[in-house]
């Protein structure tokens, strides 16, 4: 590695500003960043904290995303196994063709962990090849530097996605993504939307039949599963919970149906809890959104009359099912599109809460709010800042007259 470093170092006047391939830095410097180190730090919103750089932020969200990354590889491959082995269904294409060699066994860690490989790694490396391809062409345009921000996004976005999304779409969504909800309002830093979450709610919208719908969850053709907001979106029951075949535990493990990373709410806390421990996650935009969570459940259940038996949902269901969990702790405190100050960060979380829990329940046509809800609370971010800003000058000029 020495060897190489010393390389690097010899060749770097070639791209600097004056060298022959000048208009090739961001393709070094991004080289150069990911195989040893960046000697800069930012020196603007939204990393202004202290002396860590980018990328030693980058790196840690990417490590707080391996349990949810590794229950996605094994629950996506379980479902799959569990309905295969069940069923008798002989599963067919090149996917059918390895598990043939592997085995179709859910109680093998190894024949689930590969076989959800087969539906998880294709869909990732789809997402960083066109988004890299996108983000080279802005940088070498604009002469701007590579960002490892992409390496947050490229991982956030297959997570959300069901394991039967066709790849094509993928390309689709994740350029835009990149390229309208990001790189439009001047790049890494500048975009007011989540990136991952601008590209599933592009692919929801533009192709709900692969988005929406019992077929799309478990990766075996033909096979129905349900997700449990789904399932009690049509319970004829009074307690839509016991409409379901799996027990609450289960739920928070994450053994049900739904987006490959979303399911387990104890991945998404350990993340959680490495994210908060280095002071990456704002705390106050994570607990203000459970509290506002907590008491639109509240008015729903003792306050207004039931129209749906999503009304009487209980609170300890709502935080683990659906994508609340994974939102509330990697998409809602995006450090670019979250509210800065501290007060908008608690209003900001609140109406995110507020709204999940509004479009889930009021809603059946539409049983999963996390994901408008956040894209919602990124559209007002701002302005909770302005405000807050406002008032704090103005109660300084009172205060200094």
């Amino acid at each position: 590695m020495k060897a190489l470093n010393k390389l690097f170092l010899d060749i770097k006047p070639l791209f600097e500003k004056g060298g022959k391939m000048e208009r090739w830095y961001p393709i070094y410097e991004a080289t150069d960043s990911f195989l040893f180190s960046t000697t800069k730090s930012t020196a603007a919103a939204p990393h202004i904290r202290d002396a860590i750089d980018l990328k030693r932020i980058m790196i840690t969200v990417i490590i707080a995303l391996i349990p949810c990354t590794l229950m996605a590889l094994w629950n996506t491959g379980y479902q799959a196994n569990s309905v295969l082995a069940v069923s008798g269904i002989e599963p067919d294409g090149w996917r059918g063709a390895i598990m043939q060699v592997v085995g179709i066994n859910p109680a093998s860690l190894i024949s689930n962990v590969i076989h959800g490989s087969l539906y998880f790694l294709p869909v990732y490396i789809v997402t960083v090849v066109v988004g890299s391809i996108w983000e080279a062409l802005f940088n070498l345009i604009r002469g701007h530097e590579f960002s490892e921000a992409f390496l947050v996004t490229s991982l956030l976005l297959p997570l959300t996605l069901p394991p039967t999304i066709p790849l094509w779409q993928v390309a689709v969504g994740v350029s835009f993504g990149v390229v309208i909800a990001k790189e439009v309002f001047g790049g890494v830093g500048r975009n007011f939307m989540n990136p991952a979450l601008s590209s599933r709610a592009f692919i929801y919208f533009a192709y709900p039949a692969q988005m929406t719908g019992d077929k799309v969850w478990i990766a075996v053709d033909g096979i129905s599963g349900a997700t449990p907001l789904g399932i009690m979106a049509r319970a004829t029951t009074a307690d839509p919970t016991a409409a379901l075949d799996f027990s609450w535990f289960q739920a928070f493990i994450g053994t049900i149906p739904g987006s490959m990373g979303e399911t387990s709410t104890l991945a998404c806390l350990l993340g959680a809890a490495l994210l908060l421990i280095t002071g990456i996650a704002s705390w106050r935009i994570m607990l203000s959104m459970l509290l506002g969570a907590v008491f639109t459940v509240f008015c729903f259940q003792f306050l207004i009359e039931p129209a749906s038996p999503l009304y009487d949902i209980p609170l300890h269901w709502h935080l683990v099912i659906g994508g609340f969990a994974f939102g509330l702790v990697f998409m809602a405190t995006d450090p670019v599109s979250a509210a800065h100050t501290h007060a908008g960060q608690w209003l900001y979380g609140i109406l995110i809460g507020f709204l999940t829990i509004l479009i889930r329940v009021a809603n059946p046509a539409y049983p999963e709010g996390v994901m408008l809800a956040i894209l919602m609370g990124n559209v007002f971010a701002p302005l909770f800042d302005y405000f807050v800003l406002r008032a704090n000058v103005k109660r300084r000029i009172l205060r200094h007259g």
